[in-house]
């Protein structure tokens, strides 16, 4: 068992309330524009370029103090969002040898430091992540960012505002990997190494130290400006009034990030007014969070909360009908009454509007008495029911609300001869075990983890799971599945540079994700956070991100 969702998360919202409003400083008094976010992190997201903590360290230290050579457009909340040019202003592959991308970059653009971003800065960032030799390397900023890209091999600078970027193999997905490599400064980064005593003479150990004393004076390209970090407490970012980009100059002086992993300590910091923005309210506390002046802000999001299976041998996931078992014994219209609205029912990695759910025949849907059947036919039964372990957070980036999802599928499972037993730990523990794999000592023994995904591209979506090329450490293959059919679908779509070929691969490879029933398909998101009414230009994407550079406080 876990704890269960406390039914009376209100009631101890307004109790720590009461403390908080007593305790916060009254931001009004302060002349600056503040605006204030309670995240669902236990941690400040790591700033020295690449984030940790999941696709919630990319809000909140990626997108708004660094850029990447591409962007989101996240300037809509209609529709999928797109791809927009960042740091370069356009990229073709060249058609000779689709291995090899040139990419333009924009000109006239300067880190917060002061010192020029050009060719040069960019292939020092890769080689931050990519190349062992260069004293910049960085094995803790690695797992965050080559996971993410695994076919990125090089860059070279053409000339000071031309780069070519070479991958290991034709890779159409390309552009969209590269939207998680953020551009830190090579200049500041140099200053905090030559300040590295010379009594450190290991070069991994200097570059530690060098990127250590970056993270509190860290220099990106972005909208806001570090300030000042507190770690485990507090991140101040300021405007960055020099920004390149006209539209997204910011209209606050300042944001402040607190990590508050507990929901029911977000919703009391946010009706008490120590916050004006949280993430992941509390579900039975909307009513209210409401009537204190605040909105709601809900938006169908690319992503998907599973529970994806180990099927190493010895792991009771690798009978195809246990898989399919547990997902035809899932309530997920009563999961989403207990959450109060906010989630969709996933049949799927993606939603059947998308042009890549394909064709599947297994039918998800909640038929216990099927799920039975096929747990009998699999060996067990009420008296012999098969014990499954999964890892899992109490918290986390895209984890919605997992403590109470979790006991709720649990008791599912028990009524179709599952026995389920937890490990929980901290979320970014959880998402580095997710890399590496269910046979690694991280994963305690679980048989399924249940870390929630972005599905906003091809290899976020589908590839990296159940592709061989993408088993552990190299990406997020962490149940082993290893199979011909799913390597032909992905090499298909990755080398199909036509948009239209792709989408059909993509669906083929989609369509055999549900019919084998790879993962436990429970949810999708629908990004609910609570914003005070004060703030003003507020946009929710469908997308895991958010642009805070446009937003406004009375």
């Amino acid at each position: 068992m876990i704890p269960s969702f406390s039914k009376n998360t209100l009631s101890t919202a307004m109790t720590l309330a009461v403390f908080c409003s007593a305790c916060a400083m009254p931001l009004a008094a302060n002349a600056e524009s503040v605006l204030s976010i309670a995240m669902t992190a236990a941690d400040i997201p790591r700033t020295s370029g690449q984030p940790d903590q999941g696709f919630e360290g990319n809000r909140f230290t990626g997108i708004p103090m660094y850029d990447a050579l591409v962007g989101w457009d996240l300037s809509s909340d209609k529709g999928a969002t797109p791809l927009t040019p960042g740091l370069a202003t356009s990229w073709t592959v060249d058609e000779a040898d689709k291995t090899k991308w040139i990419f333009k970059l924009r000109p006239d653009v300067t880190f917060h430091d002061g010192s020029p971003f050009n060719a040069e800065a960019v292939v020092w960032n890769v080689g931050k992540v990519l190349d062992k030799s260069a004293a910049q390397y960085d094995p803790a900023q690695v797992g965050a960012t080559v996971s993410r890209m695994p076919t990125l091999k090089a860059a070279k600078a053409i000339d000071a505002m031309t780069v070519e970027i070479t991958t290991t193999e034709p890779d159409a997905f390309l552009p969209y990997n590269l939207t998680n490599l953020f551009m830190a400064s090579p200049v500041q980064w140099q200053k905090k190494f030559d300040a590295v005593p010379a009594a450190v003479k290991d070069p991994l150990e200097r570059s530690k130290q060098a990127w250590n004393a970056f993270a509190s004076e860290a220099s990106g390209t972005g909208p806001f400006k570090l300030s000042r970090l507190v770690p485990r407490s507090r991140l101040e970012i300021v405007k960055n009034d020099h920004y390149w980009n006209p539209a997204r100059v910011p209209k606050l002086d300042k944001v402040v990030l607190i990590p508050m992993p507990e929901a029911s300590a977000r919703t009391a910091a946010l009706m008490s007014g120590q916050v004006d923005w949280i993430e992941a309210p509390a579900p039975d506390a909307l009513e209210p969070i409401k009537a204190r002046g605040n909105t709601i802000y809900t938006n169908v999001q690319p992503h998907i909360w599973p529970w994806q299976f180990s099927l190493t041998e010895g792991s009771p996931w690798a009978d195809k009908r246990v898989r399919q078992a547990a997902n035809l014994c899932v309530d997920r219209e009563g999961m989403k009454g207990m959450l109060g609205g906010l989630m969709a029912p996933a049949q799927g990695v993606v939603a059947k509007s998308s042009p890549w759910w394909g064709t599947p025949t297994f039918d998800i849907k909640y038929d216990p008495d099927a799920s039975r059947k096929l747990m009998q036919e699999a060996g067990f039964s009420e008296s012999k029911p098969v014990k499954v372990k999964v890892q899992i957070s109490a918290s986390g980036s895209g984890q919605m609300q997992p403590l109470p999802m979790n006991e709720y599928i649990q008791q599912n499972l028990k009524e179709c001869f599952f026995d389920v037993q937890f490990d929980v730990v901290e979320w970014n523990t959880l998402f580095n075990s997710w890399r590496l794999g269910a046979k690694d000592a991280s994963a305690h023994g679980a048989q399924a983890t249940n870390v929630s995904a972005a599905t906003m591209d091809p290899f976020f979506a589908m590839v990296r799971f159940v592709s061989s090329k993408a088993l552990p450490p190299v990406s997020n293959n962490w149940g082993y599945v290893i199979d011909d059919t799913f390597d032909d679908y992905i090499r298909q779509a990755r080398t199909s540079f036509d948009p239209a070929q792709r989408d059909a691969a993509l669906a083929k490879l989609h369509t055999r994700m549900v019919d084998e029933a790879v993962f436990l398909y429970v949810a999708h998101d629908v990004g609910p956070r609570a914003i005070s009414n004060k703030v003003k230009g507020v946009v929710q994407p469908q997308s895991w991100f958010i642009d805070i550079a446009t937003m406004s406080k009375e």
